[in-house]
């Protein structure tokens, strides 16, 4: 019986004809090894000729196992080739590894799983054992970045091959991005736009974890690159309930790190940012008490850090009962009583009384790091000196914030305790110029968190709403109702009294 057994003709279009070629594949490709291992012991400048004659030889059985359908002799034969090319290919460039693997990935008619072998055996070649770092090797210097361009090319569009993919295309990334830190221009937007084209959310095949490090990627160099409406898009990808399972705390703290980052560079959302704060303080909180060290030192920034950039932002927010709600639930913590200037500010926003500017804590409030850097990630900056280098336009905006919104407080409080009011008395209460009181009040009333009208000539301010006829008619009428259900309750009660009495 010949080498080459059928293993079965085709019947009906129901069964694929498959050929065993298991015997003549061992044996030819003991011969290529032979051929190169000779070469290599006798004459290596021979190596390259020898080189050809192997690949001559299994391109041929390549062939004839593509065509007679064994896949399992077809895997062997190309990952013998890719490790020949890969030790008898001597050249910097490696042009044969890549003319090998092009020709074997583009045959007519080629295997899925020989598809995928080529580039299982390559990438480890090229890239660390956490699947998406440049490996640091020599041999591969010069031609590492076009290999990994091969390799992403013959994977791309394949569905068994999306996790590699999305692997090769980080590690390209990351090459671009180091080239750029080097000094070359354009290449954080290659960086940016290679992760762009990648999809990741919709992969099967990768982790949930896997899949949230690399959007964090695509939110970090769109944020690096000041593409900010596309990198709040990327960040709508990860779901907040994921960032909550259990052995995520690292990628969650990451996560909001580079979205209050982004609120801070653009938006200048306070709220937003008091928010993402807290969430890093949950996150924190929660690692202390369990005392778990899967936190590095550079992501951990410490509770009461986060603690205060919340206090600090809230209070920069803007009146909502969203904002009250979360001030109320952060002054019943227990831990806000160990940051003294962070429990007082908070008790002085929510009491009914005026508060007089600057408060007793200003200084220690405004020289925290997030009042007056961008950049809240040391990923995003490349100098780390420039990380430390406070921003002065930053800092008097949320300076001037603050005062306005201390402002802001004492004109609701004020329109609680007075229906109208002089504004020359008013502007004493708010320590204001009256052409002062005037902006803010009308800025508060175009926004419609304040009812007030002045009247200039009168000098005067009112706070309550003016009231028509049928109001004031229909308040009457509801206050006599209830006086009238009093007036027969309390009727009914004196009869029942004395009815007992008499009795």
């Amino acid at each position: 019986m010949s080498a080459a057994q059928s293993a079965g003709k085709a019947s009906g279009g129901q069964l694929e004809e498959r050929v065993d070629l298991s015997s003549e594949t061992t044996e030819k490709i003991s011969q290529a090894t032979t051929l190169i291992d000779t070469a290599k012991s006798t004459n290596p400048s021979s190596l390259p000729s020898a080189l050809q004659d192997a690949l001559a030889l299994l391109s041929a059985l390549e062939k004839k196992c593509r065509v007679g359908n064994d896949t399992p002799s077809l895997v062997q034969v190309c990952r013998t080739m890719i490790t020949l090319c890969r030790e008898a290919d001597g050249s910097s460039e490696k042009e044969v590894l890549h003319a090998t693997l092009k020709q074997l990935s583009t045959r007519r008619s080629q295997k899925s799983k020989a598809i995928a072998v080529l580039v299982e055996t390559v990438s480890p070649w090229l890239i660390n054992d956490d699947g998406y770092t440049p490996r640091d090797t020599a041999e591969y210097a010069s031609s590492r970045h076009e290999l990994l361009t091969t390799l992403r090319s013959i994977s791309s569009g394949k569905m068994y091959l999306e996790a590699e993919y999305a692997r090769i295309t980080r590690c390209l990334a990351i090459l671009a991005e180091e080239a750029w830190r080097n000094g070359e221009e354009g290449k954080l937007v290659e960086a940016a736009d290679l992760l762009g084209e990648v999809h990741v959310e919709t992969y099967g095949s990768l982790s949930k974890r896997e899949k949230a490090e690399f959007v964090l990627e695509q939110m970090r160099l769109n944020l690096m690159r000041k593409d900010y409406v596309r990198a709040h898009i990327v960040s709508n990808k990860i779901k907040k309930s994921t960032l909550e399972e259990e052995g995520m705390s690292t990628l969650k703290v990451k996560f909001y790190t580079l979205l209050a980052s982004y609120y801070q560079q653009h938006d200048k959302n306070a709220f937003e940012l008091a928010k993402c704060f807290h969430s890093i303080y949950g996150t924190c909180a929660n690692v202390e008490d369990k005392k778990e060290s899967e936190m590095t030192d550079e992501v951990m920034i410490g509770w009461k850090e986060a603690l205060t950039n919340t206090v600090v932002f809230l209070c920069l927010s803007e009146y909502s009962n969203e904002v009250k709600d979360m001030m109320e639930r952060i002054r019943l913590d227990p831990k806000l009583e160990k940051i003294v200037e962070c429990r007082d500010t908070i008790k002085a926003f929510l009491k009914n009384e005026i508060i007089h500017y600057p408060l007793p804590h200003q200084t220690a409030l405004e020289s925290i790091p997030a009042f007056s850097t961008a950049s809240l990630s040391s990923d995003l900056v490349t100098d780390k000196s420039l990380s430390q280098q406070p921003d002065d336009t930053l800092r008097a905006h949320w300076h001037t914030t603050f005062h306005t919104r201390i402002i802001q407080h004492n004109l609701r409080i004020t329109s609680l305790y007075y229906r109208r009011i002089k504004l020359t008395r008013l502007s004493q209460l708010l320590s204001l110029s009256s052409a002062e009181a005037e902006n803010q009040i009308s800025q508060m009333v175009s926004s419609g968190s304040l009812y007030a009208k002045i009247d200039r000539p009168k000098d005067i301010v009112r706070f309550s709403r003016k009231r028509c006829e049928e109001q004031v008619l229909t308040d009457w009428a509801e206050d006599i109702k209830q006086l009238l259900g009093l007036v027969e309750e309390t009727s009914y009660l004196i009869q029942k009294e004395n009815m007992v009495q008499g009795h």
